[in-house]
């Protein structure tokens, strides 16, 4: 009885219990008998030594043939360089057997692969002078003036000369093209030299000779003047001072009004489609002199055709526009930019329509360019509908050959001088001016 009795304060009956706490205890602390294989190794090694003879190592993972010979390749390559080889080189002398090789290569190698690579990189990345050769300067200078788009403002000057209602004079066309050409490099030379800094943030203008440093600042300036100067004087002195004075006030247009304002408020485009309406306006002032109906209606229809053109063009650019920080129609109202587009590409029409009546043109030329303007008028309705960029490219492109074509058809449809004369309508005087005008 006392020996029962002992045995049930000593608490065996809760020995099982206890083996099971213990087995959770085990559990949560994550003890299994991997734990006590060191026991074993310690027992194989020191108290049965023959058992650890005959004991096999842990056989490591096989390594592959072609590592092997990897890590021989290396050890070459350690001992033998004698000076560093560029990757190009190394990827160039290769033969098709190491393609394999190159896949299975090793953290070292590819670190010792990388640090040349690298260190090139960075001599790339840091700033370097740019020295400009003499022989490339002519191109330089020819994009610093945008001559394409001095070719444009040359050409419409050229078509108002002809089709002033005066006879032809080589000399002044030629001092008028030339002056014009001239003031056109210095307004696109003086823009690009205050747009640097917005330039280089778009993808379009990111190459231009100013922001990748191929001409300094100050060289552009004094190209910028030396263009400037001689072309106002040109005309002014050469062909007259009406001419002169539209020549300087457009490069005062372009520079100090229209530019700021690209960053300021939409009200930039109107501006724009007035330096574009100028040039056409001083061919006519060239020619005659006087500053009548006719120059006003080719400086209308070229301010009327510079909408599609360039609402056209800024669609696509909507992305490059606002990361240089530019207010245009078409990133801040673009519902307003395909109206705009739809009601000039209508308002050439009417303009055309206007021709005949102030006796610039014959009857026939709202006829033969009725077709073409309903050509562009139906791009600027598909464009003022969809507003995609498929719409929006077909619409400029058209604009790059419309202006051309009519342009021409309203130089052959042109009033003869000779009929003019009969009315007595020549600029600066009747019937006395036209006999003149007759005499050799």
């Amino acid at each position: 009885g006392l020996f029962v009795w002992h045995l049930r304060n000593s608490g065996i009956p809760q020995i099982p219990c206890r083996f099971v706490h213990l087995y959770r205890v085990a559990n949560n602390r994550l003890i299994t008998f991997q734990y006590f294989n060191f026991l074993k190794r310690m027992y194989v090694t020191q108290c049965n030594k023959d058992l650890s003879q005959r004991a096999k190592p842990k056989s490591e993972s096989v390594v592959s043939p072609f590592h092997e010979l990897q890590q021989l390749d290396q050890e070459k390559k350690i001992v033998h360089e004698i000076s560093p080889v560029s990757t190009v080189h190394r990827l160039g002398t290769e033969t098709s057997s190491r393609n394999e090789l190159r896949a299975l290569k090793s953290p070292a190698e590819t670190e010792d692969s990388v640090i040349p690579v690298g260190a090139e990189s960075k001599e790339d990345r840091q700033w370097k002078e740019m020295k400009l050769r003499l022989d490339d300067l002519p191109g330089v200078l020819a994009r610093l003036s945008k001559i394409k788009l001095t070719a444009l403002v040359v050409s419409t000057t050229s078509a108002g000369f002809a089709m002033a209602p005066v006879p032809f004079e080589l000399t002044c066309f030629v001092l008028a093209s030339l002056g014009t050409g001239l003031a056109s490099c210095a307004a696109n030379s003086i823009n690009q030299f205050f747009e640097v800094p917005f330039d280089s943030n778009m993808n379009r203008t990111k190459n231009r000779p100013l922001v990748r440093g191929q001409i300094s600042p100050l060289l552009a300036v004094c190209f910028a003047a030396s263009c400037g100067i001689p072309g106002i004087a040109l005309l002014t002195l050469g062909v007259n001072p009406l001419t002169g004075a539209l020549g300087a006030f457009n490069i005062f247009l372009y520079t100090c009004c229209y530019t700021p304002l690209k960053r300021m408020s939409i009200a930039n485009t109107w501006v724009g489609a007035v330096v574009g309406a100028i040039p056409p306006m001083m061919g006519w002032t060239a020619a005659t002199g006087s500053l009548d109906a006719g120059a006003l209606l080719l400086g209308g229809i070229l301010y009327s055709w510079q909408f599609p053109h360039f609402n056209a063009l800024s669609w696509g650019l909507r992305e490059d526009y606002s990361r240089g920080g530019y207010c245009m129609m078409s990133v801040t109202h673009p519902g307003l930019c395909r109206r705009v587009a739809l009601r000039h590409c209508l308002a050439l029409i009417g303009l055309s329509t206007v021709a005949p009546v102030l006796d610039i043109t014959t009857w026939t030329f709202p006829i033969i360019s009725l077709p073409i303007n309903l050509y562009i008028s139906y791009l600027g309705f598909r464009f003022y509908r969809d507003a995609n960029r498929s719409s929006s490219r077909k619409l400029f492109f058209c604009s790059l050959w419309h202006l051309p074509m009519l342009l021409l058809v309203m130089f052959t449809c042109k009033k003869s001088v000779l009929e003019k004369e009969d009315k007595g309508d020549l600029p600066g005087g009747g019937l006395e001016t036209a006999m003149e005008i007759r005499l050799p």
